[in-house]
């Protein structure tokens, strides 16, 4: 029933490091990207390379996840690693850019890796 769970949950990031990835790849400079991140028109224009390459950052993140699911009880090690990964970058961007990061990032993969542990 925990493994159930946690392999919910880390699904569901993986989803959400998807969404991320189309926010920063492909709508950053567009108004539902600037909205999600509330940047300027001007900003989200002299920055969209470099929102472009965390986007692909992000892909890499839900893709690892995915991975962990799919290989079942032999991807925990996988899953522990890409959700230890969100952690660590979640309390980064928290402390750095925007505490609204810890909410969406650091405290979901640490709620996954909790699952992960009691499962």
């Amino acid at each position: 029933m925990v493994a159930t769970a946690a392999d919910i949950v880390v699904f569901l990031i993986a989803v959400l490091h998807l969404y991320i990835l189309v926010l920063e790849m492909f709508l950053w400079d567009k108004s539902r990207g600037m909205r999600a991140f509330g940047l300027t028109r001007e900003f989200a224009s002299q920055t969209k390379t470099l929102a472009a390459n965390q986007g692909l950052y992000n892909g890499f993140l839900a893709a690892g996840l995915a991975w962990g699911l799919y290989l079942g009880a032999a991807g925990l090690q996988v899953k522990v690693f890409f959700l230890a990964c969100i952690l660590v970058a979640g309390l980064y961007g928290a402390a750095t850019a925007s505490r609204k990061i810890l909410f969406i990032q650091a405290i979901p993969a640490s709620v996954g890796l909790a699952l992960l542990y009691f499962a």
